[in-house]
């Protein structure tokens, strides 16, 4: 088998394995934050900043923008084909390109304009505005460039809903939730926004203005009685008929309301921002009003000016990173009790959230304790953050011992009572998992629920094992037969979070390592063999988003640092299990890092490796190529004597 390689013609120079760490040891620490923290950019498609663009129109604050450089940035942006990317290197994509034209459009650029034209024949030949998503026609609807006839009803009475009925706003993914209720506002009340005079997008349909047909799409299967569904709801919002119209819109601008952040975000993510505002302005509310002015100092830290562009984030990482950057420091020799590590650890204590928050509907057992992605998200802790703090807290020495420990054991208690009944963990609820709700006709990019997966699920395992930490009853057995179900026939595992099945292999591997490994022999010796089958000859490894759309992708793209980092990783950890490693594998691999490190002590990766949406929304994480590269040389150099 493959795994029992113990000879290798690939050798590691010891003396250019400990530059490369130390290199990457110091280009880490030089990011860290005065505060403690790490925090490196998300990078995602133009929508977001196009979205903050027609925001700001509609509330007529958009002078305030530095509206040349979003120009420059979304000129930038378009590919040679003239469209604009969903991921880098897809080629273009057509909503992301709609709203992009838009964009630019909004901000005076003529449709003449040689970049308009290419775009204009990209959208043409991709079927123009009729083949957008939803929110792009939603967007365009705002100011009367798209009918609301297209657009699918949101019965505003499912704010008041029980809890404990079969479906509510708490059986919809926080991030569907948080987007969703200030919606129930704008859909109900279609609101069109006159921005400039004559305004239209005419020239982007390609059947021609006239000929629309603003229907909503057949599945021609069950599913379809959601379109039955929307002509009862839009006959009776035209009637007047809506049963507690106004008392379920005043419901969800209550709730809105009581979901600000304090930091003036709902989420920590864009949409439910932007969604949010809009529900403002339909509702009256005055641009001084403490509210609208807090969500738009959000919007403002969310956004990235540099001297000639401007661009906005999806949500913002510094616990993620944070997490991460500390694991990968100590794994690679740091000093668990080095000044910069304890700066860290200290910094990620105090930022534990202790609140109770949505989760707590569907939970009435746990405690809060978790930890959350942003620097503020108290209704939102999320299991993969909490996981990786765990684990990062565990490897670092604090001066105050007991309160770490306290902290953990408290995290650890909270992550056990958010357990799903199928035995795994998701990422921010329990039992979330009402797969109808995907087909309704509003949720085209089918991410209204979020499921157990088995990366966050690897997640938790992992912090168990490599913490030495446990839980009450049978927890860790079902969340070990979950993962023995979701494995794939060739041995790899679905990456939910992270691009792709490399990314959900190697959690998995790295779980069953130190918590399984006696009972999951077979398991992860098809799972390695998988891991080294899909390596590349350049010593890499890499897969496409496309994967997502395609399976039989899995495992095949260009090498990337962090896909890498991750292989190499699973294969590590699976060697130190079960004594036997891949051997010629794992050394071309690190010889793969250290051969495209930069003199900076990093590596390039323009490729986007992280994963929002499948097949919807992708995310390159500025950090991923440098702390899980570093993690990986740590883990290497700690292993190679066994090789």
């Amino acid at each position: 088998m493959q795994i029992q390689e113990s000879v290798s013609s690939v050798e590691i120079n010891p003396l250019n394995l400990s530059k490369a760490i130390l290199a990457s040891q110091d280009y880490l620490l030089s990011l860290q934050y005065p505060d403690g923290y790490w925090w490196g950019e998300l990078e995602s498609n133009i929508t977001l900043t196009a979205e903050t663009v027609l925001l700001y129109k509609i509330w007529g604050t958009d002078t305030t923008l530095p509206l040349h450089k979003i120009e420059t940035y979304l000129r930038r942006q378009q590919n040679k084909q003239g469209g604009w990317e969903l991921f880098y290197g897809d080629g273009g994509e057509i909503s992301t390109s709609v709203e992009a034209y838009m964009a630019l459009r909004l901000l005076g650029v003529s449709q003449e304009d040689p970049a308009l034209i290419r775009a204009k024949n990209f959208i043409l030949s991709k079927g123009g505005i009729s083949k957008t998503r939803i929110f792009t026609k939603f967007h365009l609807a705002l100011i009367g460039c798209y009918d609301w006839r297209g657009i699918p009803s949101i019965p505003p009475w499912i704010m008041l809903l029980p809890n404990n009925f079969f479906f509510n706003i708490y059986e919809m993914s926080s991030w569907a939730r948080e987007s969703t209720v200030p919606l129930l506002i704008v859909f109900n009340e279609k609101p069109v926004f006159q921005i400039n005079k004559d305004f239209t997008l005419n020239e982007l349909y390609t059947e021609g203005i006239k000929n629309v047909k603003y229907i909503l799409p057949s599945n021609k299967n069950w599913s379809d009685i959601f379109l039955i569904l929307d002509k009862v709801f839009k006959w009776s919002r035209k009637n007047n008929l809506v049963p507690f119209y106004k008392k379920s819109l005043q419901a969800s601008e209550r709730w809105i309301l009581n979901h600000q952040q304090e930091s003036g975000d709902w989420g920590g993510i864009m949409p439910p921002m932007v969604n949010s505002l809009i529900a403002f302005r339909v509702l009256n509310y005055d641009v001084a009003d403490p509210c609208v002015q807090r969500g738009f100092e959000a919007i403002d830290r969310f956004s990235i000016e540099e001297k000639e562009t401007y661009r906005v984030q999806a949500c913002v990482s510094p616990v993620w990173d944070t997490g991460w950057a500390l694991r990968a420091l100590v794994e690679s020799g740091l000093n668990p009790d080095h000044q910069a590590l304890v700066k860290g650890g200290e910094w990620l204590l105090n930022q534990q959230v202790l609140d109770y928050g949505d989760w707590a509907i569907k939970n009435s057992q746990g405690k809060p304790g978790g930890w959350s992605f942003e620097f503020k998200n108290r209704f939102y802790p999320d299991i993969d953050d909490s996981g990786v703090i765990v684990m990062a807290l565990h490897g670092v020495k604090l001066p105050d011992e007991n309160r770490k420990q306290a902290a953990i054991n408290r995290c650890v208690e909270w992550i056990a009572t958010m357990q799903c009944k199928p035995g795994g963990w998701a990422a921010f609820d329990v039992d979330n998992d009402k797969n109808w709700i995907n087909e309704i006709p509003y949720g085209d990019l089918k991410a209204m629920i979020d499921p157990n997966t088995a990366d966050i699920t690897a997640r938790v395992l992992e912090m168990l094992g490599s913490c030495g930490l446990e839980i009450d009853g049978d927890r860790v057995q079902k969340a070990l037969t979950y993962l023995d179900k979701e494995q794939e026939a060739d041995g790899s595992w679905f990456g939910r979070w992270g691009v792709n099945y490399i990314y959900g292999t190697s959690g998995v591997l790295s779980a069953l390592a130190v918590i399984a490994a006696d009972t999951h022999k077979p398991q992860m010796e098809k799972a390695v063999n998988w891991l080294v089958s899909c390596q590349n000859t350049d010593g890499g490894w890499g897969e496409t988003c496309w994967s997502y759309n395609d399976p039989s992708l899995k495992g095949i793209g260009v090498s990337t640092a962090s896909q890498t980092a991750w292989a190499l990783i699973g294969l590590l950890d699976t060697g130190k299990a079960l004594g036997t490693f891949a051997t010629d594998a794992i050394k071309r691999g690190i010889n793969y890092l250290l051969a495209s490190q930069t003199a900076e002590g990093t590596w390039e990766e323009a490729e986007f490796t992280g994963t929002g949406f499948p097949c919807h929304f992708y995310i390159r994480y500025h950090l991923y190529r440098h702390y899980f590269p570093l993690m990986a040389l740590g883990r290497y150099n700690y292993l190679s004597s066994q090789m």
